[in-house]
């Protein structure tokens, strides 16, 4: 009964997996949750409204212009009741709308009016999930703080294979019950937190450059939950396809050097300091004012090295709580353990960039987190869930060094 007293308001809108409904809500209410449901238009030519309602024991919201509801600002108390509302499936329709705030009928209008968190179950044809517009689309909303489960991948009702099937109503409860006994956000308020993001780009020349996989969503998740927790929060991002939250401050960079300058600017007025941007250790000695053109078998370029900014900033005289990440590909544990010494850090994160599925371009990682007199593990999940986690620990720490 690990959702015992959850209050889910399940939003399920107009795809083939609407049919796997009735057992996700029986499964909720396994678990000890008290669901409700709201339908579109198009999710009843999928699931009877009849079944969902013998299911969940309540009736089924279907229209925002229900004289009835609307009396009573039905649409708003629906809102304030849920704990979690939960859109299983969400087609890539309702993924758009959802990304410009559309609020045309019950469901996209829930979805702006609650406060609890948004859970999303993204069911669509694999071409459709594969499109540009949708992969945008879930970067939007996930640099919001929302929560993904799935989609997965396998056989399609319309004969295709690949990535759109809805998660099974099984891993989704799975899924809601993790969430659930995950840590809540500490009270970071009064606190103003600068967190780096993102790769950076060094030029070789007008058309070429060098850099990295990181695709800055940890960060971004981080400055998401740091802004959740009441922190003051500016971010300083390489180049990434991802978006902000509004309140959060965004300073846009694209190399090592411009990183560096933007950090030393800020790190006077912030309190605690979170590096997850990665770095290029190098720089090329000269850039090319014109494009390098191929002319021999080889071609030998020369590199000088980028400022430490993460060790520059927990070497100031009076440096905030400096937290750096550690991805490495082998002997994990030993290298992190050395750049904690060696950079002077309160606390690093080390992820395993070898393990598949996690880290640079996953939406999931895990992370190994040391400080001089402690360490702590935090296992494999969701990058957004993993910030919070993460956030926790930071927390801790810092406010025992302040307190001392």
């Amino acid at each position: 009964m690990q959702l015992q007293n959850k209050k889910i308001l399940l939003g399920i809108s107009g795809g083939i997996a609407a049919y796997k409904t009735p057992d996700l809500v029986r499964k909720l209410t396994a678990q000890g949750a008290t669901v409700r449901v709201v339908v579109t238009a198009s999710a009843k030519e999928f699931v009877s409204p009849l079944s969902l309602q013998a299911v969940s024991g309540h009736i089924v919201h279907d229209s925002l212009l229900d004289p009835a509801a609307e009396a009573a600002m039905g649409h708003i108390e629906l809102a304030k009741w849920a704990d979690i509302l939960l859109l299983a499936p969400a087609t890539a329709n309702l993924l758009a709308k959802l990304t410009v705030g559309l609020a045309d009928d019950l469901l996209t209008t829930l979805c702006l009016a609650t406060r609890a968190p948004l859970v999303i179950a993204p069911a669509m044809n694999q071409q459709m999930w594969q499109a540009a517009a949708t992969q945008q689309n879930m970067s939007v909303l996930t640099a919001r703080g929302i929560d993904f489960i799935g989609p997965a991948s396998g056989a399609q009702a319309c004969g295709d294979t690949g990535y759109g099937r809805m998660s099974e109503p099984e891993d989704i409860v799975e899924h809601l019950c993790k969430c659930t006994a995950a840590k809540t956000l500490p009270d970071l308020s009064a606190t103003r937190v600068l967190i780096t993001a993102g790769p950076t780009q060094e030029a070789l020349d007008p058309v070429r450059y060098i850099s990295n996989h990181s695709s800055g969503k940890m960060g971004y998740a981080l400055a998401h939950a740091a802004q959740q927790a009441g922190a003051e929060v500016v971010l300083i991002s390489g180049p990434t396809t991802l978006n902000v939250s509004p309140g959060i401050t965004k300073i846009d960079v694209v190399s090592a050097e411009q990183m560096h300058n933007a950090v030393m600017g800020q790190i006077q007025q912030c309190d605690i300091f979170i590096a997850t941007a990665a770095v290029a250790d190098y720089r090329a000695s000269s850039v090319a004012d014109n494009k390098i053109k191929k002319k021999d078998e080889e071609l030998t370029l020369t590199f000088v090295k980028n400022p430490d900014i993460l060790k520059t900033v927990a070497n100031l005289p009076s440096p905030p709580f400096t937290v750096g990440f550690a991805a490495e590909s082998q002997n994990v544990e030993h290298y992190a353990r050395s750049k904690l010494h060696n950079k002077k850090l309160n606390m690093i994160a080390a992820n395993n960039i070898s393990t598949a599925g996690l880290g640079f371009n996953s939406d999931h990682n895990a992370l190994h987190v040391i400080w001089p007199d402690g360490e702590q593990h935090l296992p494999a999940q969701p990058k957004v869930q993993l910030a919070g986690e993460l956030l926790s620990v930071v927390a801790t720490q810092f406010k025992k060094k302040t307190s001392k």
